[in-house]
């Protein structure tokens, strides 16, 4: 799908998705620069290296990782046949996972080349580091519980049952670690200290909760969900502050800092885009078009600068039970680097 070269509130097509909520002016963002990732055509989470300055996609049995600031391919990390879905950064050394086999893997940044495998749970996901305790967290989506790893010995030092299906999670980076319980239409707080569970918070009106971003200065929590809302809640209590419209498909949240914007990724071509005027005030910004698909993302929280994964699509209009189905033209899967403009 061709898009142009600066980012405003837009529709594809109707038969793509319908805005229908009022909404402040769009962000403008330009796209500098798009990434042939090429097969597989599956990809997942899209991470953002900020020491390194690149980025690093999951891209089915390996992780894709790109140069920010060329946007050449510098390598990749192979030998995941199960599937990789998360990336995370700890003591020098990379993570991420294969799914299938319910493990989790270390690999050099320098080199790309593993070093170790370390036994997680089956669905093996999302991956995050809590610079509070120094470890490593695996969310184990459909085994419900999060893999605690100590990258100072790459061992496992506790499972934290977290009582259903989960997707992604964020570090308050103050003890705190914060996980969508999908299943159960909940958040789950676990104490990253003595790794318990210490907090279930489920949330009204948010179906499986899949992103998860955090404005650490005001504790504001922003789940994406399911059902096209996004809610903002209270990290210290639970407490569910603000339900808003989002597009279709999200699978990913992350928050601009300076801007104080949370984006919902969707898989309908749209970023949706929540202002934070204040700790208790929200608004709905106009989305800004991106590509259809282009449900993953990452933030480079410096500059602003997005990054999303996402692939050419064609239509199969013949589909009696699906008029406009979607699928993925082989090789053609990419990643988006959007500037924000003044």
């Amino acid at each position: 799908m061709r898009f142009s070269k600066t980012f405003a509130a837009a529709m594809f097509s109707p038969a793509l998705f319908i805005v229908s909520f009022a909404a402040g002016q769009a962000p403008a963002y330009r796209l500098v620069n798009e990434v042939s990732l090429g097969a597989p055509d599956r990809w997942d989470y899209v991470v953002y290296d900020g020491p390194q300055d690149r980025v690093f996609v999951a891209h089915s049995d390996k992780v894709t990782v790109i140069d920010n600031k060329t946007g050449v391919v510098i390598g990749h990390v192979e030998g995941m046949p199960g599937g990789t879905h998360g990336v995370a950064f700890a003591a020098g050394k990379g993570y991420t996972d294969d799914g299938k086999a319910g493990v989790a893997i270390v690999f050099d940044l320098k080199t790309l080349k593993t070093i170790k495998t370390i036994k997680a749970e089956l669905d093996a996901d999302g991956i995050v580091f809590d610079p509070a305790s120094g470890h490593i967290l695996v969310i184990n989506g459909d085994s419900g519980n999060v893999t605690v790893i100590d990258p100072k010995t790459d061992t496992v030092v506790a499972t934290v049952a977290a009582g259903g299906g989960l997707e992604f999670g964020v570090s308050g980076e103050n003890g705190k670690f914060y996980v969508d319980g999908a299943e159960k239409g909940e958040i789950v707080r676990i104490d990253t200290k003595t790794n318990p569970a210490d907090a279930h918070w489920a949330q009204k009106g948010c179906l499986k909760p899949h992103g998860l971003a955090m404005d650490r200065q005001t504790m504001r929590l922003f789940a994406s969900c399911a059902n096209n809302v996004m809610i903002v809640v209270d990290a210290n209590n639970g407490a569910q502050l603000a339900s808003l419209p989002i597009g279709e498909g999200t699978d990913f949240a992350v928050f601009d800092p300076a801007r104080k914007w949370a984006f919902s990724s969707n898989r309908d071509g749209t970023l949706s885009v929540i202002a934070e005027d204040n700790a208790n005030s929200f608004r709905v910004l106009a989305p800004v078009a991106t590509a259809y698909g282009a449900r993953t993302m990452a933030i480079d929280p410096k500059s602003g600068r997005l990054f999303l994964a996402t692939a050419d699509y064609s239509v199969d209009g013949k589909a009696a039970d699906a008029p406009h189905r979607y699928a993925v033209k082989p090789g053609s899967a990419k990643l988006l680097i959007l500037v924000p403009q003044p």
